[in-house]
């Protein structure tokens, strides 16, 4: 590459422009495939539509509160999936043998993730997988209710945090 050669800016992730054109280009992107119609009164509104989502957007949920990798997310559905199947086969087991053991209970699970979007999403993620529940947030710690707190409930929480911090970015603490 030449040195003269002039690059191009990069607007920082959590810029509010860049924030605005990506989930503006996204609401645009949806509306095309629920409209299926590129007559010009349909996308005259579109952009009106488009245009106030994106505001509701940012009002509600600021750039500086994180923002997801959706392509890095879509690498990790193979791994949910997997885990979605072991631990329903788990819990499926312990229900339908009474001889098995289980010790359910609260966990406590300390998360790098801040407050806000990454945490929230994590948590909703984690709630999808069987056998812990998250139910409450106590000093900056997720709290899981767990079938069984034998097993290393915590590690294997933290292992999926590491694997979904490649595509939940956080954003700024607001503590």
């Amino acid at each position: 590459m030449n040195a003269a050669t002039p690059s191009r800016p990069e607007l920082p992730t959590n810029s509010p422009l860049r924030a605005a054109v990506t989930r503006g280009a996204g609401f645009f992107a949806l509306w095309l495939v629920l409209m299926q119609s590129a007559k010009p009164v349909d996308l005259a509104f579109g952009a009106l539509a488009t245009a106030f989502a994106t505001w509701v957007s940012l009002q509600l949920l600021p750039p500086a509160s994180g923002r997801l990798r959706f392509f890095v997310l879509l690498g990790f559905i193979p791994h949910f999936l997997w885990q979605s199947v072991v631990a329903g086969l788990d819990v499926a087991r312990r229900a339908f043998s009474p001889s098995m053991p289980m010790q359910p209970g609260f966990v406590q699970c300390p998360l790098n993730f801040p407050p806000g979007l990454t945490r929230n999403t994590f948590a909703m993620i984690t709630s999808l997988l069987p056998g812990s529940v998250p139910s409450g947030e106590t000093d900056g710690v997720l709290i899981y209710h767990a079938l069984d707190t034998s097993q290393p409930v915590a590690e294997q929480l933290r292992h999926e945090e590491r694997l979904l911090s490649r595509g939940l970015v956080a954003g700024e603490r607001s503590d």
